[in-house]
């Protein structure tokens, strides 16, 4: 199941407020996540925003090949 960028980013906003707290334990759609330390957070923050440039990266309409013999 794909997440939707509105999801992502509600993941992350969460994430960045628990850490800005101090806090290493977040909850999201029912789910509880422990993080060992504050690197761990900030690698699950980057993987977020990753995540989110992708999804909202635009498709290519179309694309056109260049073909020659080589001569």
């Amino acid at each position: 199941m794909a997440l939707t960028t509105t999801e992502l980013e509600t993941m992350r906003d969460a994430l960045i407020r628990a850490r800005a707290s101090g806090v290493r334990v977040t909850q999201f759609d029912g789910k509880r996540v422990e993080y060992a330390n504050d690197a761990e957070m900030a690698k699950a923050i980057a993987d977020l925003e990753t995540r989110i440039r992708t999804a909202s990266a635009p498709r290519p309409g179309s694309i056109t090949f260049a073909t020659s013999k080589g001569m």
